[in-house]
Parts: C-alpha cells; structure tokens; sequence
C-alpha cells in the first residue's frame, strides 16, 4: 500500500523505473512512448546526455546556496540566456520551483509596479473563461476553469472574466475570422470601461490554451488587439506561457508568432525539460525600473528561487535547444504532426477539431460532428481514451471538460523536440484505433 496522496486516493499508478529518449518503461520492463511529456514538459525527452552532465558538475560544486547571501554564477548564465533570446525589452528573469509559482510571482510583481508608480488603487485581474494558470490560490483564481476553481471558490480574490478565444466553438456562422476577434476584443474593452481602468492591474491569459481546452490558439490579430487595449488603459498584458512556451509551438516564446511582447512572461515546463523543477517570470525593462527607483526591493520569495542545480539543468536544456536548433525540428515535426491529424483523424465521424502549433496539438472529441454537441461526461470518454492508449504503449494527455469544465472531450499532444516522424505515426495510428474503438461503445 502507497503512503503517497496519489492523483486518485483509490489506485496506484504504474511504477516509472527508467526513460530514455522519447520512451519511459515500467517495472515490468513495458515500454511507453512519451506523446504528451507529462504535462508538455520533457521537450529533450529523457536522459539527455548534455544535461545529466551539466547538473552532475553543478552537484559537485554547489548544488544550493540561499538567495538572501549569495547568487551563483549558473543562475547569473541562466538569466542571460533568457533574456538574450527573449524579444523586447524583457530584460529581467525571476526564477521559481514550477509554473503556479511562476503565475503567483507575475501576479504580485505586477500589483506591485502599480503600488511603486503611485497607482495603488490597481487591485483587480481580468482573465478568461475555460483558462488554466496553476493550483495556487492566486494563480487558481485568475484561471478559469471551473472543475479545479469549484470548491476552493470561497478562497479566490475576485476576477473580471472574458470569454476566451475559441474560434472552433464560438464563433457564430454569420461572422467571418476578423468579425468574431473583434468582439472578443469589444467584450474586453467593455470590461475594462465598467470595472474602471483605473482599478486593473493587469490581462492575463495563455498565448496557447493547453490543458483546458486542448492547445487552442488565438485567433489572427487577437492578441495585438489585447496589446493596444491593455497600452490604451494603462494595464499589463501577462502572457502565461508555462505550457505552451520555451520552443513548444516552434517559436521559442508562442507570442512571437503573434508579433507582440508581453509585460510579464510566465515560463516552466520547458523550460527545465523535467530535468529538475524550475520556472521563472521574465520581466519588462519598465516594470523593474520602476521597483529599483522606489522600494529597491520585490516584496516576495520562496526559499528555493534561483535554484543553482536546477538553473543547471534548465541552462543546459535551452543551450541544447538552441545548439541543435531544434525550434527548426518542432516547426518541422509540427507540421507532419498536424497534417497527419487531419489527414487521419479528423476523417473519423467523432473528431470535431484538430489544432494547435508546432509540437503542441488537440483532437477534440464531439458525439456530433454537424451540431459540435458533446458526450456525456458521465461516460468519461478522455479517461477510457487515455487507459486505452496507455495500455498500447502510448503515453497521451486527455481532459475532460472542454466546453464549460463539465462537458466536452479533448486529447492533448505534446511529444519531444526529438521525435521522429516515425514515432509520430506510431501516436496518430494508435490513437485512430483507440477513438474508433472507445466512440463505437457508445
């Protein structure tokens, strides 16, 4: 019996004993391969050479010293690396243990630029509906996805919400691409105008939405739309990229695809690639300025930010990156990727949608392909889909949910930067036979 609190309190996973590459393997010696790595996280895959070596020599030296004595000089080449390749004036890096840390830092960073600058009267977030930003309180409270948010809701500080940008399930038959991204926009600037632009801190949203509803990407000209709104009114644009960031979608930060730069960056999963927990804000010239000219001082901290060990690890990752210039490979893979999913999926009668960017990719599910209406959530669909595929040896991340946090099915992709097109074919044929065989129950 495991003395773990478990995901489920009533089963114990299967034992990970070793990974290489793109494959975990059992106790029993049964090979997976990582489709979806975890939460979109292996992006190396596992046991990447470079980096056990870069953290077994950070070991050696200093695997960690607190950040009220001392920096080190991994954390210091870490930071560079970042904001290096970071587009604008994204100039300054806070590193964390995880993503819901990284969310939590941006949230507090950004209500305290405005308290610096002599806007204190800057209280309030505006998020969207069916958004995922982390667990913690803060970080859950500007998502908005109602299953996780539901019984914790007592606990949440009050957020302006905005439907998101869902182009395959909300845009009306009657409007074109541009018409629908300009009502979305309309419908934000209208919150603004009622809530009071001068009470906002900050708009806050995923370039990519992962989890929720399955790597949805905005819609042409949505999010230069939410830059000129959020420069209008004086707010922050905080791009939550823990996800779908870090090369992810084939571009090293998703927005860059979008021609524009955030405030705040929220970063994490592939950031590290697993190889030790890490996350991190990047920040915007402006935003820090205004702290060193006040305060001189980010009222915040945890004792494991700027982690030397894992700021090893995550260095070595984004140099391997940038070394075998495998953003080239996701846009590559990406696109195999996609086009096998239409090609083969999206001709069964049960796929409503296909979509997403570079190696980031969704398959939602519908009980009727004309009227998009769901399944049942009561039959589970994404959880047999995943216990199925599992049992085949494929490793993906299904979520049930995707319309409103109740109803709606969707099957998450996510395999390393080093996967091959052969792999590829392995993921899109297992899971045409797994769809057909879970939707004919039914």
């Amino acid at each position: 019996m495991s003395r773990i609190i478990h995901r489920s309190l009533r089963s114990v996973p299967a034992v990970a004993t070793r990974a290489h590459g793109a494959y975990i393997f059992d106790a029993q010696g049964k090979q997976y391969l990582d489709a979806c790595g975890g939460a979109a996280v292996s992006c190396l895959g596992h046991a990447h050479p470079d980096v056990l070596a870069a953290m077994h020599r950070q070991i050696d030296q200093l695997a960690y010293a607190h950040t009220s004595f001392f920096t080190s000089d991994t954390v210091e080449q870490l930071a560079e690396q970042l904001t290096r390749t970071a587009p604008g004036d994204l100039n300054y890096a806070y590193f964390v243990s995880g993503g819901s840390e990284a969310v939590e830092t941006a949230l507090k960073l950004a209500r305290q630029y405005f308290v610096e600058i002599g806007q204190p009267a800057r209280t309030r977030f505006i998020a969207r509906k069916q958004s995922y930003h982390g667990n913690t309180l803060g970080a859950l409270a500007v998502g908005g996805n109602e299953w996780r948010r539901r019984q914790f809701a007592p606990l949440l500080i009050d957020v302006i919400r905005v439907s998101a940008c869902n182009e395959y399930r909300d845009r009306r038959a009657d409007e074109t691409q541009q018409q629908y991204t300009q009502r979305l926009l309309s419908e934000l600037e209208q919150a603004i105008v009622d809530a009071g632009p001068e009470t906002i801190i900050g708009f806050c949203a995923e370039t990519v939405v992962g989890a929720t509803s399955g790597a949805t990407p905005p819609t042409p000209g949505y999010l230069q739309g939410v830059r000129r709104l959020c420069d209008k009114y004086g707010i922050l644009f905080i791009a939550d990229e823990v996800m779908c960031g870090m090369g992810r979608t084939g571009t090293l930060h998703a927005f860059e695809q979008d021609g524009v730069v955030p405030d705040l960056v929220t970063i994490a999963k592939g950031l590290g690639g697993g190889y030790q927990p890490i996350g991190a804000v990047l920040a915007s010239e402006k935003i820090v300025s205004a702290l060193q000219a006040g305060s001189g001082l980010f009222q915040h901290g945890h004792t494991y930010i700027c982690h030397a060990t894992a700021a090893a690890a995550a260095l070595a990752v984004q140099q391997v990156i940038e070394r075998d210039h495998l953003l080239e490979a996701v846009q590559q893979q990406g696109a195999y990727l996609h086009k096998a999913l239409r090609d083969v999926l999206g001709e069964l009668p049960h796929v409503g949608d296909t979509r997403g960017r570079g190696l980031f990719a969704g398959v939602e599910l519908v009980r009727d392909k004309a009227t998009k209406s769901p399944f049942d959530p009561a039959v589970k669909l994404h959880a047999a889909i995943k216990a199925n595929c599992m049992a085949r040896g494929l490793l993906v991340y299904p979520m049930g949910g995707t319309l409103d946090g109740q109803y709606g099915d969707h099957i998450l992709i996510a395999p390393p930067f080093i996967v091959t097109p052969q792999q590829l074919d392995f993921v899109v044929d297992t899971l045409n036979t797994v769809i057909r065989e879970e939707t004919g129950k039914l």
